[in-house]
C-alpha cells in the first residue's frame, strides 16, 4: 500500500515520467539488515506487483478491493484515502532480478526489466533471455514490448592511468557481487563458479581488499565495458542494441565529468530495440 501511494504521488509529480523499480535483496540483508522476515522472493514479489496493480485500479477505474493472496491482503479502500485517478495514469514497474525465477516473473507481470551489474553477453543470451521470454509467454507477451534496462559496468579512462583506477574499482565492485552465491550463475557461464566461492569465503571473514585481487582480467572484461572514454558509447551499443530498451552506466569510481556527458550524449542519440 505504501509503495502504491508513493508512486502514484511521484508519478503525477514528474508528470507521467516516474518509474516503479523494484527488487528483492538476499536472505542475510533481509534478516540481518532489514530486520524482516525472508520467504520465497519470487512468489512474493509476484504477487507485490498484482497488489500493487489492484489497488491503482480500484483508484483510477473505482474497481472494489478485492485482493486477497497468500502474502498480502487488501480489501479496504475508503473514499477519503482513495487518491482518485492520476491525470497521467498508473507508473511503468520495472522488476530487477538475476535467477531465472525473478527474471520469469519479470516477465509475467511487470512492464520491464532491469539488468544486474553483474552480467555480460553470454549471460544474456544463456540466462536473462530464456527466462525472460519464459515469463512473457505467461503473459501472452513477447519481448517486442517489454523494456529491458540493462545496467553496465564501465572501467574507462582518458589514460592509462586513469583507466587502470577505474578497472581496480570495477574490479572491486564485480568481487562484491560475485561473493553473492544467487549471482554465482552468471560466474559459472565463464567457468569461474569456484572463484565465487572463494569471493564469499573472503567476505564473510571481513577480507574486502583482498577479495579484487582475486578478479581475473578476462571476467572483468567479459562483464563491464573497458577502453578509453571515448570507445565507451560504440561499445555500449555494441553489447546492448540486441536486446535493451535504455541503459544505465555503472562506474563506481569518480569519472571525468564532461567526458561522460559526452558519453551520456553519444548513447541518448542512438537507437536501442529489443
Amino acid at each position: 500500500m505504501l509503495l502504491a501511494y508513493a508512486a502514484n504521488d511521484l508519478h503525477e509529480l514528474s508528470r507521467g515520467r516516474f518509474v516503479l523499480g523494484l527488487g528483492s535483496q538476499i536472505r542475510p540483508h533481509i534478516e540481518k539488515r532489514f530486520s524482516m522476515p525472508w520467504s520465497r522472493p519470487a512468489a512474493r514479489m509476484r504477487e507485490l506487483v498484482l497488489a500493487i496493480r489492484a489497488i491503482w485500479a480500484t483508484w483510477n477505474r473505482s474497481e472494489p478491493l478485492r485482493f486477497r493472496g497468500e502474502f498480502y491482503t487488501h480489501t479496504l479502500m475508503t473514499p477519503f484515502f482513495s487518491p482518485g485517478p492520476n491525470p497521467f495514469g498508473e507508473p511503468r514497474i520495472l522488476l530487477a532480478g538475476v535467477g531465472p525465477q525473478m527474471t520469469a516473473v519479470a516477465g509475467e507481470v511487470a512492464d520491464g526489466f532491469f539488468v544486474h551489474p553483474l552480467h555480460s553477453e553470454r549471460s544474456i543470451a544463456e540466462l536473462t533471455l530464456p527466462a525472460l521470454r519464459e515469463g512473457l509467454a505467461k503473459s501472452g507477451r513477447s519481448l517486442g514490448g517489454f523494456e529491458v534496462s540493462a545496467q553496465v559496468l564501465v572501467a574507462a579512462g582518458e589514460s592509462d592511468e586513469a583507466e587502470a583506477r577505474a578497472r581496480a574499482a570495477v574490479a572491486t565492485q564485480l568481487a562484491f557481487y560475485g561473493s553473492t552465491p544467487a549471482y554465482r550463475p552468471v560466474l559459472e557461464c565463464h567457468g569461474y563458479g569456484a572463484l565465487g566461492e572463494e569471493l564469499n569465503a573472503l567476505s564473510k571473514r571481513g577480507e574486502w581488499r583482498a577479495m579484487a585481487a582475486r578478479v581475473p582480467d578476462a571476467l572483468l572484461e567479459a562483464v563491464a565495458v573497458c577502453g578509453r572514454t571515448g570507445e565507451i558509447a560504440a561499445k555500449v551499443r555494441a553489447r546492448c542494441a540486441g536486446y535493451a530498451g535504455r541503459v544505465s552506466l555503472i562506474t563506481p569510481y569518480a569519472p571525468e565529468p564532461e567526458a561522460f556527458a559526452e558519453v551520456a550524449r553519444a548513447i541518448r542519440g542512438q537507437s536501442f530495440s529489443t
